[in-house]
């Protein structure tokens, strides 16, 4: 079998709606899977410490009976004495599967390219493709389709935002990225993403009012406004996003049926207040729980 790598969202182009559709019957069948991934090991290195990425991948391994390798970059030698390709060929002799949680892009492809097994990526700063998928995964199961709904992004675009740009073209989902001028989404990612929307019938746009771009959204998301490894301070991202917020006044003028989403972590009454994020159209976590089913799925595919 070719080695195959997700690493950006374009990496599942080609399959997402199967992998959203295998991530389904994963989650009705939890506790029923056999023991498909038996005998397989999935490496998982940390730069960046985490709660979802950790536990999910922990679990979805656990779940279809491999075994997950947790690994600290504070106890490896990654770039520093030893090469990050010398790590992934030597890590691909000892395990089936990498999962890489980094600060740099450029990292993971290295490691990428590199290793000899699957590469996943659990995040870095320009995608991530694993959130993207369980957003997919929430959208369907409390939208019930994708085309012809408008996802209205607010607040940095980051990492979560290009993903979400990606994801959104290739399932047809029309999308508005709403930041401010300083912190747009990647200029490249864009505009691939809206070459791909226009193949699909929908759009991927962009804006800098809030008050606009949410009418009739049938999705408001957001993630928090300082991500980590970012060195804005908090008092300046306020002033930066403090109309970003999604609040009840933006959520009026959504559809009345319009879901509120956020990876998480969040910070309450900064990117979203808690009467939002705690109320009926809050699907916060279980987004948070689909990390997990869209993973099993991602690993199912490549490792199986």
């Amino acid at each position: 079998m070719v080695k195959r790598n997700i690493i950006s969202v374009l990496d599942m182009k080609d399959d997402m709606p199967q992998l959203v559709e295998l991530a389904e019957k994963l989650k009705k069948e939890r506790g029923n899977h056999g023991e498909p991934l038996r005998g397989k090991t999935l490496a998982m290195i940390f730069e960046k410490p985490s709660t979802r990425t950790k536990i999910s991948f922990d679990v979805a391994m656990s779940e279809l009976g491999g075994h997950p390798l947790y690994l600290s970059a504070r106890d490896m030698q990654l770039d520093h004495g030893e090469t990050v390709e010398d790590t992934a060929r030597v890590m691909s002799r000892f395990v089936h599967g990498i999962m890489y949680r980094a600060f740099d892009y450029k990292m993971m492809d290295r490691l990428g390219d590199s290793a000899t097994v699957p590469v996943i990526s659990g995040l870095d700063n320009l995608e991530h493709p694993c959130q993207a998928l369980a957003d997919m995964l929430t959208i369907k199961e409390h939208l019930g389709s994708f085309k012809g709904k408008k996802l209205v992004y607010l607040g940095d675009g980051n990492n979560v935002c290009n993903s979400l740009l990606y994801a959104c073209a290739i399932m047809g989902v029309d999308m508005i990225a709403c930041c401010p001028a300083v912190r747009m989404p990647n200029a490249e990612i864009m505009l691939g993403a809206a070459r791909i929307a226009d193949q699909n019938g929908s759009k991927i746009l962009a804006s800098h009012e809030p008050l606009e771009a949410c009418v009739d959204a049938d999705i408001l998301y957001t993630d928090t406004w300082v991500s980590m490894g970012d060195s804005t301070s908090e008092e300046v991202a306020v002033k930066i996003f403090k109309k970003y917020q999604i609040n009840q006044e933006l959520l009026d003028i959504a559809k009345p049926d319009c879901i509120v989403m956020h990876c998480l972590p969040c910070h309450r009454g900064q990117e979203i207040t808690d009467d939002v994020i705690e109320g009926p159209h809050s699907v916060v976590f279980d987004e948070a729980e689909n990390r997990l089913h869209a993973q099993k799925a991602i690993l199912l595919t490549l490792l199986k």
